[in-house]
């Protein structure tokens, strides 16, 4: 699968998840108050929760439901409950479109 157009940059607002899905894979992005974008895996790890539904605080996004919060840049659980990580996907910006591939993770480990 090639890179796909998920949204477009203008669309985002700064510090809050968006919800998309391509390919059949739910991913969070979220435009973070440094102005980089980010995508990852939609749903917490410690239950079935849109992460898209919670809190941006810099470069995490912590679900609602249990208080689990996620690295942006590498997809870890930084706190309990949670204790796996969801998956990161490179993201393009092209123009005002932002891309993204939902079959390439990439392996921040």
């Amino acid at each position: 699968m090639t890179a796909q157009r998920v949204c477009g940059l203008s669309e985002l607002v700064q510090d809050e998840a968006r919800r998309v899905e391509v390919g059949g894979v739910a991913m969070a992005v979220v435009l973070d108050g440094n102005g980089e974008v980010h995508a990852i895996g939609d749903t917490c790890t410690h239950g079935d929760i849109s992460l898209a539904e919670g809190f941006v605080d810099g470069d995490t996004l912590e679900c609602w439901a249990h208080g689990s919060a996620f690295s942006l840049r590498t997809g870890k659980p930084l706190n309990l409950p949670a204790y796996e990580p969801v998956p990161v996907f490179a993201v393009t910006i092209d123009g005002d479109d932002v891309l993204v591939d939902p079959s390439v993770k990439l392996d921040l480990n």
